[in-house]
């Protein structure tokens, strides 16, 4: 049997909510030279019950874990039981139109195997908003969705992002295995950008393509600024910083880093929400000494310079994308 093209990777936890509408989505792909790869982090709710059965169309290859390894580990594991040489990750609550994979072929074909490729993630109950079009990494180690609470706009002709947000990711899937794909010490926040971060290291671009949408819900399983996305993701992105931003960079930024820290220490400790960010900070202190023995490794041939020019530098744009929200809302009469 010929191998497919494409291995659509799918992690699910007690996904029966979205996992239907997601493999309808792809049982409607017009591009078919694909398998979907489903990796189970311990389900308990039966949503693969007669998967294979319910669409015989669709090629699977299905992993049962048996408990919760995390979107890391379990996505890992994908990659390296997938036949295809592209690894297409999509998110449970993703939902793809149905040119999507026929978008990122044609992509593949036009841009060439050196590349991450984004898709443009609408946001599934607010179908006039973006949800992001790849990753934003700014140069003091934060990181966001580029065009993120966005309104959707008129776009054909594909750009650079510096990485592919995770939920909607198209990576070689040879490169990704020689970096090691996902750091599994993260478990889940900031993973897609410290991955995307060693590609561009290793000297794969990142092109957005706006044709390939998907719709997606985002934060199904852990909650929107959830306990669990604060402590991951403010941990995660100390660590991101310290293994892969190249050395003078590193010096460079480490003051901004600093300061960046400190401010969200104080952000979140006037919510009432002290004890989560002093606790995400503490054990990313911890964690440093592995990360740092991760460093030699993360560094590699990518060019200093174009890796930096693919960084932001505008603090703003966060703030311009709630307060695109926050007028869209309003029009709508949301509160």
């Amino acid at each position: 049997m010929a191998e497919p093209f494409f291995s659509v990777i799918l992690v699910s936890w007690n996904s029966g909510k979205y996992l239907p509408r997601c493999l309808d989505s792809l049982d409607k792909q017009t591009f078919r030279d694909f398998e979907v790869v489903i990796v189970d982090n311990g389900s308990t709710d039966g949503s693969l019950d007669g998967i294979a059965e319910k669409y015989p169309h669709l090629k699977f290859r299905i992993r049962e874990l048996g408990s919760n390894y995390g979107f890391s580990t379990a996505n890992n594991m994908g990659v390296q039981i997938a036949h295809g040489p592209w690894a297409a990750l999509l998110n449970t609550d993703a939902f793809p139109a149905p040119d999507w994979l026929e978008s990122l072929a044609q992509a593949i074909a036009r841009f060439g195997d050196q590349c991450v490729y984004a898709s443009r993630q609408i946001q599934s109950d607010l179908p006039n908003l973006l949800d992001g079009e790849g990753d934003v990494y700014h140069v003091s180690g934060l990181g966001w969705r580029e065009h993120y609470n966005y309104p959707v706009y008129e776009a054909s002709e594909p750009f650079r992002v510096f990485s592919a947000c995770g939920a909607t990711a198209l990576f070689p899937r040879a490169d990704f295995l020689a970096v090691g794909g996902f750091d599994e010490e993260y478990f889940a926040y900031h993973e897609d950008v410290d991955l995307g971060f060693r590609l561009r290291l290793r000297g794969l671009d990142c092109i957005l393509i706006p044709r390939a949408v998907v719709h997606h819900i985002g934060s199904a399983s852990s909650g929107k600024a959830s306990d669990f996305a604060v402590y991951h993701g403010h941990r995660n992105l100390v660590w991101t910083f310290f293994k892969d931003m190249p050395a003078p960079l590193f010096w460079l930024y480490l003051p901004l880093h600093l300061v960046m820290n400190l401010v969200f220490i104080l952000y979140f400790a006037a919510q009432g929400r002290g004890r989560v960010i002093l606790r995400a900070k503490w054990h990313a202190l911890r964690g440093l000494p592995s990360m740092l023995r991760k460093r030699k490794q993360a560094q590699g041939p990518g060019k200093v310079g174009s890796i930096h020019a693919a960084m932001s530098r505008n603090w703003l744009a966060p703030l311009l994308a709630s307060r695109e929200r926050q007028k869209y809302l309003k029009a709508k009469g949301v509160s």
